[in-house]
């Protein structure tokens, strides 16, 4: 492989990372409702990092159109867990921090 063809996906996967976090960036300009600190970017900045880097390695590993839409099902949906229960702690572990 030749590094631009490694490296042209991750400045598209870094690129929609900034953007996705340009969402909460923005919204505690206008309310008082979203309160993030630098560790919540990062934190969530490294997850959404993670997940997307995970979903273009089961595009390129992955042989069958099934198995890149489970696995990749699978890693958002382990996503948004996680995601979910740092935000609100939907099953009370001390992972939420409550």
């Amino acid at each position: 492989m030749q590094d631009s063809q490694i490296l042209r996906p991750m400045l598209y996967i870094i690129g929609i990372v900034a953007f996705v976090l340009l969402v909460p960036l923005t919204a505690m300009q206008f309310t008082d409702e979203v309160q993030w600190g630098a560790e919540d970017f990062a934190l969530a900045g490294g997850l959404l990092f993670a997940a997307f880097i995970s979903i273009y390695l089961i595009f390129i590993l992955a042989k069958c159109k099934l198995e890149r839409l489970v696995f990749s099902f699978a890693v958002l949906g382990i996503l948004v867990l996680i995601w979910l229960e740092l935000a609100v702690g939907i099953f009370g572990s001390p992972f939420a921090g409550k």
